[in-house]
């Protein structure tokens, strides 16, 4: 592959340390030859409401929508908060969402995965995002899945870096699976 693809990247935790969080490095720094990566904020979207979009979409609005509309393909990591996405998340697709039938993410390619200390690996909240990509109209990578559970112990405490190597081996197919995902869309005006 010559050209590097442009994913756009946004992690569901807001927390700074999060788990999820050094997921998303891990992969960004796995995916370096790959994918030209951008990291789209959610923490400072207002939250979603058609009073405050028939004003005229706020500047965080704009410019989170526009990053998304730059990429290629989209990567979601989501925590699982009460068994399932958390709110400021699912803020963030509403106005991706919007406006209907014109919205940023309408056909897009995306790929999703997330971290968690418990057994399950963000499989609810992952089931949950699906859905509302599906609803949304975006192309979801169906597999290989990302589900890293008791992801503390797969952390280096003394590099606090996720550094587990089954889990590296499993990202390198998500990874490349996603980059090929991507290709297929790429250029069919999506």
């Amino acid at each position: 592959m010559n050209k590097r693809i442009k994913i756009a990247a946004m992690c569901g935790s807001l927390r700074k340390d999060s788990f999820n969080k050094k997921l998303l490095q891990v992969i960004a720094e796995e995916a370096n030859n790959q994918w030209e990566m951008s990291f789209v904020e959610i923490g400072e979207l207002p939250l979603f409401n058609e009073d405050l979009e028939k004003e005229g979409d706020p500047e965080e609005v704009v410019t989170f929508r526009e990053k998304l509309k730059e990429a290629d393909g989209v990567l979601i990591i989501t925590p699982e908060y009460n068994s399932g996405v958390p709110g400021g998340l699912k803020n963030a697709l509403d106005w991706a969402s919007r406006p209907p039938r014109q919205a940023v993410l309408n056909g897009m390619p995306a790929a999703v995965a997330g971290a968690t200390p418990g057994s399950g690996g963000t499989g609810l909240s992952q089931m949950q995002l699906r859905q509302t990509l599906v609803a949304m109209n975006v192309n979801v990578m169906s597999a290989p899945k990302v589900l890293v559970g008791e992801v503390h112990k797969k952390i280096n405490q003394e590099t606090m870096r996720l550094e587990d190597e089954r889990t590296l081996t499993h990202l390198q197919s998500f990874i490349h699976g996603f980059t090929e995902f991507v290709e297929l869309y790429k250029g069919k005006g999506y």
